[in-house]
């Protein structure tokens, strides 16, 4: 499974609500993920499926990577599911999806837990994901390891590691 693991766009402060869920993503925000889902498609790396957490930030932004990368057009859907909240199970979550098989897979939250589950995939991480970060791992059911295969860099969108 080629697994896409994202964090959220910069988001407000503060909602108006004061709910630290309920903070959106600004304007810069919105736009750099646009710019990280354009990329994605440059590189041919679209996912079929995304998986957020139910933090409106990160809401919005598997909404924006979606439109970017029409992913409804080739049949694939956003899901949001609570193991991508803060303090939630994204490895057993990840470990699950390659189990179905899945084929290409973005997952989007937070951090410190997308750090924590890079590392825990592919051993010796050490690097903290910036606000629209993209790091693509290779993962197969039969393994709890993985393999880095990109970072990319949401500021310069280019690719920090490439190991394909």
């Amino acid at each position: 499974m080629k697994l896409y693991v994202m964090r959220h766009g910069s988001a407000e402060d503060q909602a108006e609500s004061g709910a630290d869920g309920d903070r959106a993503l600004t304007p810069s925000g919105r736009k750099r993920v646009w710019d990280v889902a354009r990329a994605l498609v440059e590189l041919g790396e679209e996912p079929m499926l995304l998986v957020t957490s139910p933090l409106v930030r990160a809401v919005q932004t598997a909404e924006i990577v979606a439109l970017g990368t029409k992913i409804g057009d080739r049949g694939g859907s956003v899901e949001v599911r609570r193991d991508m909240s803060p303090g939630g199970h994204p490895t057993h979550l990840a470990h699950r999806l390659a189990a179905e098989e899945r084929k290409r897979v973005m997952v989007v939250g937070h951090e410190p837990d997308l750090s924590a589950l890079v590392a825990a995939l592919v051993g010796g991480f050490d690097l903290s994901f910036d606000k629209s970060m993209v790091v693509g791992v290779h993962l197969t059911a039969d393994s709890p390891q993985g393999r880095l295969r990109f970072v990319l860099d949401p500021k310069s969108l280019k690719l920090l590691v490439d190991q394909r």
